[in-house]
């Protein structure tokens, strides 16, 4: 089955997520933090990263998408937001960051499921 990385500071959703991919036969990796992120995925080669937009810093994974992307993953990047619901603020994908698309935290399991399968066409 698919490997999915899943980079968030937040160990809920990185334990809420995991559990729900991991019950529908994914195996999940996660970090806490861009650099351990980073690591994690050029040592694993995943097929989806799910990634969140503010950890450390507001803009860490901005900033991590397009280093991964500067660095050739190619693969689908899936993330996660909250940041409409706090500022207003919208993204379009490939406006800003190089992602596949956004989806706002909290993210329910199935929709979750849902965008997991479309990019990785299972």
């Amino acid at each position: 089955m698919a490997k999915i990385i899943i980079i968030d500071d937040d160990i809920d959703i990185l334990e809420a997520s995991s559990l729900v991919l991991k019950a529908k036969g994914f195996e999940v990796l996660t970090a806490q933090n861009p650099d351990d992120g980073f690591k994690l995925v050029m040592e694993n080669n995943p097929d989806l990263i799910i990634l969140d937009v503010i950890m450390i810093e507001p803009d860490d994974g901005f900033f991590l998408a397009q280093k991964l992307r500067k660095n050739g993953f190619a693969k689908p990047i899936l993330m996660y937001s909250s940041v409409s619901k706090s500022t207003g603020l919208k993204f379009g994908v490939g406006e800003l960051v190089p992602v596949n698309d956004f989806v706002e935290k909290p993210i329910s399991p199935e929709l979750l499921i849902e965008k997991v399968q479309k990019f990785l066409n299972v």
